[in-house]
């Protein structure tokens, strides 16, 4: 058997870790819900990892296709409107396995049919794909099954989901013009800085006379870029890397997550849209029938934010020691004025789902209007700093050639 590294929640909510051995990945996950364990993520430990020498068994997987946040939505969608018009669920699961796209998903598909054909439940079908189904998926899905309002809580994933896309997609949206402004200005400054000056240096050096400060440190930066390329190359691909390496650890994702939500302009746009998913997270579970504590956990799974999951967490854990949600929500410190004002009154008048529910669209009206006059605010640093780059070029370029002229004249 092959041995896998796995990253789950226990009952208690508490994160456990370790390695297991099994056929599959999908085995693995059978035996850690059946544990009480629902799997996070899944994947080969590296001493399975290696492949044998003579090339048994290699097998490249660059190109496989995976399934996509699309895939999960569309299904999420199709299988309500089955269930709900009474199609049994695997004659509901063969027609959207034989109507999707996806290879991939199709596969998927097919052993979660696989897995309810030998008894198990739909969320312990799931949770045999914990790289597609995220735990909050997977534990309202459980609740569905409980409750034995399956097809309403697959609707609420769906809204959930579409949410979800629609914030990425209005981000990249919003993101498509400064980040093209600002590629546009680098390569300008490579170009600038290989090519141009050190034209205009063998030009200047001939005047015999010493140069302005601005033209030296044109001229020093462009030798210092020529000379040296090749480490600076190095040294970019690098940091690159290291920084992708130090976000996967547990520490820089923290860190890096809560320095996003400082950021100028786009802190903000965070802050608002990572409270706008904890919102419609918790209204999710809470209206689903999901314990206080539970909830608690799975929204920590949702926000997308190591930092402010950090302090979810330590409100279920006030939560769980007695105290009221207002509280270890004003304890956590990362919740604006109107939102515990809303968790409040929630938690007084015993709606509290349909006050996180307001906070959700509330947020999401205000993140929509602040990504579609993100470019705006962005365009007038892009516009003075372009400006500045241009100042610079010409004082250092131009100086020179004046000073030129002038002496021309004088003789």
């Amino acid at each position: 058997m092959a041995s896998f590294a796995y990253r789950g929640r226990d009952r208690a909510g508490e994160i456990v870790q370790g390695n297991m051995e099994g056929a599959t990945a999908a085995a693995v996950a059978d035996l850690l819900s059946g544990s009480g364990v629902t799997p996070m993520e899944i994947k080969p430990a590296a001493a399975a990892a290696v492949k044998p020498a003579g090339g048994a068994g290699f097998k490249i997987d660059w190109f496989k296709q995976k399934v996509e946040h699309m895939d999960v939505l569309l299904f999420s969608r199709q299988i309500h409107t089955l269930l709900r018009a009474g199609v049994p669920i695997m004659r509901a699961l063969t027609g959207l396995q034989e109507s999707s796209a996806n290879p991939a998903m199709r596969e998927v598909l097919q052993d979660v049919r696989e897995s309810l054909d030998s008894g198990r439940e739909m969320s312990l079908s799931l949770a045999r794909h914990p790289d597609v189904f995220s735990p909050f998926y997977l534990s309202m899905v459980r609740v569905g099954e409980m409750t034995g309002r399956l097809e309403e809580v697959f609707i609420r994933l769906f809204d959930h989901l579409a949410f979800e896309r629609f914030m990425s997609d209005q981000v990249k949206s919003a993101l498509r013009y400064p980040s093209f402004v600002v590629a546009a200005m680098g390569i300008a400054i490579v170009i600038v800085n290989i090519f141009v000056i050190p034209a205009f240096a063998k030009v200047f050096k001939g005047f015999g006379a010493e140069l302005p400060l601005m033209t030296r440190l044109l001229i020093g930066f462009s030798d210092f870029m020529l000379n040296w390329w090749p480490l600076l190359l190095i040294g970019s691909v690098a940091a690159v890397f290291g920084f992708k390496a130090w976000l996967k650890t547990t520490k820089g994702r923290y860190n890096w997550d809560r320095f996003k939500l400082k950021i100028p302009i786009s802190g903000k746009i965070v802050r608002k849209a990572t409270l706008a998913r904890f919102a419609a997270s918790f209204a999710l579970a809470s209206r689903s029938g999901v314990p206080i504590i539970q909830a608690l956990t799975n929204v920590a799974e949702t926000v997308d934010n190591a930092y402010i999951a950090d302090k979810v967490e330590k409100m279920r854990n006030g939560v769980e020691r007695g105290e009221s949600i207002l509280r270890t929500s004003i304890a956590a410190g990362v919740f604006t004025p109107v939102v515990l004002q809303m968790i409040a009154v929630g938690e007084e008048s015993g709606a509290l789902d349909d006050m996180m529910k307001e906070v959700s669209d509330m947020y999401q009206s205000e993140v929509e209007y602040e990504l579609k006059t993100l470019a705006q605010q962005i365009e007038p640093i892009l516009i003075i700093s372009l400006g500045i780059m241009v100042l610079i070029l010409a004082l250092g370029i131009f100086l020179p050639l004046w000073d030129l002229g002038k002496v021309t004249m004088k003789k």
